[in-house]
């Protein structure tokens, strides 16, 4: 079955952000996910949305949430995004900004973590 057309848009803006990435963003890609063994793409559609990082392999989406997603609206927003990706079948993993800061082995461990168990859990399913 033939994928339908990319939305231009969605492109574009998912290109934008690849090289205008926040320092925590930054720091994930650049000491970590770039190097991991299982691959990670930087700012992949899943439309209508367009994911910080996606692994195939285990399903996987991990979010980095700046300070406009602690308010009562981003909380809203951002569970009704994750409830809309999960019902995809993909999981999502989110980390503050601060996680990234000041707690950058614990979300490499995080992570890591999280992609065993999902590899596991996609595997059991085949």
């Amino acid at each position: 079955m033939k994928k339908p057309p990319m939305n231009r848009t969605l492109k574009a803006r998912a290109s934008s952000m690849r090289k205008d990435m926040t320092q925590e963003e930054k720091k994930l890609w650049y000491q970590y996910l770039r190097y991991y063994p299982v691959k990670f793409r930087r700012q992949r559609i899943q439309a209508p949305f367009i994911l910080d990082f996606y692994c195939a392999e285990a399903s996987l989406a991990i979010e980095i949430d700046g300070s406009q997603h602690y308010t009562d609206y981003g909380r809203s927003y951002d569970q009704w995004r994750t409830n809309h990706i999960e019902r995809e079948g993909i999981s999502v993993l989110r980390f503050s900004n601060g996680d990234i800061r000041d707690r950058f082995d614990g979300v490499r461990i995080m992570i890591d973590l999280t992609v065993q168990k999902r590899m596991k859990e996609l595997e059991k399913k085949q």
